[in-house]
């Protein structure tokens, strides 16, 4: 019998929630009764309360979203950054502008969307801020040199945040996800695939579900001690 958890009566917003990792975390936190705002490029699952198109990399166009958002909820209690970019190749055959982007996307766009809501987030009894960050943050992976940095500043934003806010009921934590199943990572090609698998002590790529599962707890009132940690789900292959 799998574990349930009651967030009828939250609002939420769920950046990259139209596919992948993204899209499985919003369809859990609506299954928990949550109602949720998917802001993506891409459209959100067909039950979600919104889908708004937003590229987070510009920040007009995450207060537009903001906006939006607020005509239908009254506040918003969660916050899920899942919105990236993966990039992969060696980093002096990438130009300037590529590893911007990578950089723009998955920490500059997180901590953006993260300042425009957090006012929002203060004013909730039950604030939860979850940052999708990657073992690459942790170890540091090659041929993935800026999207490792990108991701290592999400894990030390993640934590410096966490003691800002540990006057108020805001709780915010990080999950450093090794390769999942999603189109991002098979797009990589078999070869590629085939390492991280043989990488892996437990010898599979992780499930959508499976992120989305601890996400649903981290933003649950059962995670109410845990605040600046990195929970860790590379199936073992994280040395720390």
């Amino acid at each position: 019998m799998g574990v349930t958890f009651d967030l009828s009566g939250t609002s939420a917003v769920v950046t990259g929630g139209g596919k992948g990792i993204g899209k499985a975390i919003a369809q859990h936190l609506m299954g928990a009764g949550a109602r949720v705002w998917v802001w993506d490029l891409v459209p959100g699952p067909s039950e979600s309360t919104g889908s708004i198109t937003v590229d987070i990399t510009r920040p007009d166009q995450i207060a537009t979203a903001l906006a939006r958002t607020l005509t239908q909820a009254s506040g918003i209690d969660v916050l899920v950054n899942d919105a990236g970019y993966l990039g992969y190749g060696r980093f002096e055959q990438l130009e300037r502008n590529a590893w911007h982007y990578i950089l723009d996307v998955n920490l500059i766009g997180t901590m953006e969307v993260t300042r425009q809501l957090l006012p929002h987030l203060r004013r909730s009894s039950r604030g939860r801020i979850v940052n999708l960050g990657s073992l690459a943050g942790k170890e540091g992976l090659p041929n993935m040199a800026a999207y490792s940095a990108a991701s290592a500043g999400v894990i030390a934003f993640t934590k410096a945040l966490a003691k800002e806010l540990a006057d108020t009921a805001v709780r915010v934590n990080c999950i450093a996800p090794g390769p999942i199943a999603t189109d991002l990572i098979t797009g990589l090609g078999p070869e590629v695939v085939a390492g991280m698998v043989a990488a892996s002590p437990l010898k599979r790529l992780g499930t959508v579900d499976e992120v989305a599962a601890l996400v649903l707890w981290l933003c649950s009132d059962a995670c109410s001690f845990n605040t600046g940690a990195v929970f860790d789900m590379s199936g073992g292959r994280a040395t720390y």
